[in-house]
């Protein structure tokens, strides 16, 4: 029996540390990533590379003397679809995995990271991942509240390279607009490890308390994993 998660659903608010827990376990090795947080190989399906090309199609589109596809000017999305849109580019993305090689998940962990917020954030987003996700998958929510993670927004801005995972920011309009609230204390019940019902599929989740902040530190970072990871392998496989 694999002692690897097939697929993990790393969700959080922004700036919550989701881009720093999955930089910390890219640069552990395979050995003891396998042995601690059971992660060996994995690939990353991040929805932030799908938002950004949404704006730089809208740029070229503009300059070619063409309506915006997706964004106004000052790039808010001009619906909810184009949220929807970013969890279909993800079902994709493994669909075509699975397709070129059905046992990929056996042999690698995918990670899936996105945030949504909103009054139905969660509830809807995960309502739209394919069964081929739902019926592997174990949630990891990245724990901060709105405050701490505008903070944190604002710090982690890198003009030269707003393109970046680990770099990349919102201003505070679009952090007030999109982000503010969520609905995972109501759908979780407030627990911290249990398991939430997507269209028929019992997903475990754990949470991963980030506040205060841990994920600035490898030193408490990597314990606070392997515990958070530990109760979520415990939840998904309890017979191992």
């Amino acid at each position: 029996m694999s002692e690897r998660f097939e697929t993990i659903i790393l969700v959080g608010r922004p700036a919550a540390g989701k881009s720093e827990v999955l930089d910390f376990l890219r640069k552990t090795l395979h050995a003891e990533r396998e042995r601690r947080f059971h992660i060996a190989f994995f690939v990353e399906i991040d929805d932030f590379p799908f938002v950004w090309e949404t704006f730089e199609v809208d740029d070229l589109l503009q300059k070619l003397g063409q309506p915006r596809a997706f964004t106004d000017k000052d790039y808010f999305f001009h619906g909810d679809y184009v949220w929807d849109l970013f969890i279909e580019r993800i079902n994709l993305e493994f669909q075509k995995r699975l397709t070129a090689e059905p046992d990929y998940t056996k042999r690698n962990t995918v990670l899936v990271e996105f945030a949504r917020g909103g009054d139905d954030a969660y509830t809807h987003a995960f309502s739209l991942l394919s069964d081929d996700i739902l019926k592997r998958a174990a949630i990891l929510y990245v724990n901060v509240s709105y405050e701490e993670s505008l903070r944190k927004n604002r710090r982690r801005f890198d003009p030269k390279r707003p393109d970046s995972i680990l770099h990349h920011s919102l201003n505070d309009a679009k952090m007030e607009r999109y982000y503010r609230t969520n609905d995972w204390e109501r759908i979780t019940d407030g627990k911290k490890t249990g398991h939430i019902t997507v269209r028929g599929h019992s997903v475990p989740f754990a949470v991963f308390d980030n506040e205060p902040e841990r994920t600035d530190d490898k030193a408490k970072l990597g314990p606070a994993l392997e515990e958070t990871l530990g109760r979520l392998w415990a939840l998904q496989h309890p017979t191992a």
